[in-house]
């Protein structure tokens, strides 16, 4: 037999159970998630629309839903139905830049909703939702155009970016824009950091939808996954101190 399908299997079981649990007492009481701060200033960007005039763009990335940075655009489809609605209770504009194709009729349709949910329908414009390209530094090029012709007071990048994240980020330095970004790859991650506003780190971005609409599912489905990485961070740490005392009675049982 293959070595840790058994400890697989129970881990899978244990945190299937976390997180079944978790979802079951929030349905009666909430869990609490620390303040994100990147999240909380949505509002603040879209008030920065609203007092200038000017519009706000929204991007989320490079990556492709079917691939494996999928979850963090998904991510950044909810935040941007998140931020749509706010656009339109504000009376705001917003530009929203797309650069594949399956993820622009997602990203219109997150947008539609948007606006149908704050009873502003007939204000929803769907070209302010633009197919830009496939290229990497083409969809670069035309997100810094928009940036600096519309003159954006609020920028938002959620979901994957590879070389063009500290473009767009410099972009939006030059006009003034306030720069919201949120990724999980630590390769930008430095860039993102040092250049914008405010930065959704790795899991912060991922937990966005849920922080954000505060749904008993979602959160009890966080809290279950919590307690599943305490439980791996106390093995970690339990089996080095085991390890560097001598003892292997960890490893071979995980190994089962």
């Amino acid at each position: 037999m293959e070595a840790g399908r058994v400890t697989s299997f129970i881990a899978f079981l244990f945190i299937a159970a976390a997180v079944l649990y978790s979802i079951r007492v929030a349905k009666t009481r909430m869990p609490s998630i620390r303040k994100i701060a990147g999240l909380d200033a949505i509002e603040e960007a879209v008030g920065r629309a609203t007092e200038t005039g000017k519009p706000l763009f929204y991007t989320t990335g490079t990556a492709d839903i079917t691939g494996s940075y999928g979850a963090n655009i998904f991510a950044g489809l909810e935040i941007l139905g998140h931020t749509s609605r706010i656009v339109a209770r504000n009376n705001a504009d917003m530009i929203v830049g797309i650069s594949l194709p399956n993820v622009y009729p997602l990203a219109l349709q997150m947008v539609e909703q948007g606006y149908l949910y704050a009873g502003k329908r007939e204000y929803f414009k769907p070209d302010s939702i633009q197919f830009l390209s496939s290229t990497q530094f083409a969809y670069a090029s035309g997100c810094m155009g928009i940036i600096q012709r519309e003159q954006a007071a609020a920028t938002l990048m959620m979901g994957h970016f590879k070389a063009e994240a500290i473009l767009l980020a410099e972009a939006s330095a030059q006009v003034g824009a306030i720069s919201i970004a949120g990724m999980t790859s630590m390769a930008q991650l430095p860039f993102l950091i040092a250049a914008c506003d405010y930065t959704l780190i790795g899991d912060e971005l991922l937990v966005a939808g849920a922080y954000l609409a505060q749904n008993p599912v979602k959160m009890g489905s966080i809290a279950g996954q919590d307690w599943a990485k305490l439980l791996g961070f106390i093995l970690i740490a339990v089996g080095s101190v085991m390890v560097t005392a001598g003892s292997a009675w960890l490893k071979d049982l995980l190994s089962l």
